[in-house]
C-alpha cells in the first residue's frame, strides 16, 4: 500500500497523489493534527483546505492536491504532509 508517484493533473496547476488502495482518512483527527502544529485548516466536510507553503486539498479517500506546478516543491510538501499524518510513502516506480 502506497501513493502513486505525484503527477500533474491535467489542467497543469496542481500535484495530485492517490492512494493504492484507496485510504479512509479521519479528517476530525487530521485537522487536530494539523491545527496542533499551528497549520490553518478550513474544514469543507467531505475534505480539508490546508495551507502550507502551498493550498493542499485532502480528501476522505486519502488523494492530495498540491497547488503548485513545481514538482519538487510539490514532492516536499507531501513529503511534510505524510510525515505528520502517517501516511504511506509514495511507491517508487509508479
Amino acid at each position: 500500500m502506497g501513493y502513486y508517484s505525484l503527477r500533474l493533473c491535467a489542467g497543469g496547476g496542481a500535484f495530485e497523489a492517490v492512494p493504492a488502495p484507496r485510504l479512509s482518512l479521519d479528517l476530525h483527527r487530521v485537522k487536530g493534527t494539523l491545527e496542533s502544529h499551528d497549520i490553518p485548516v478550513v474544514d469543507a466536510r467531505v475534505m480539508l483546505i490546508v495551507q502550507l507553503e502551498r493550498e493542499v486539498t485532502l480528501s476522505r479517500d486519502g488523494r492530495v492536491l498540491i497547488k503548485t506546478k513545481d514538482n519538487a516543491e510539490a514532492a516536499a510538501i507531501f513529503e511534510r504532509l505524510r510525515s505528520l499524518l502517517e501516511l504511506p510513502a509514495v511507491e517508487s516506480g509508479n
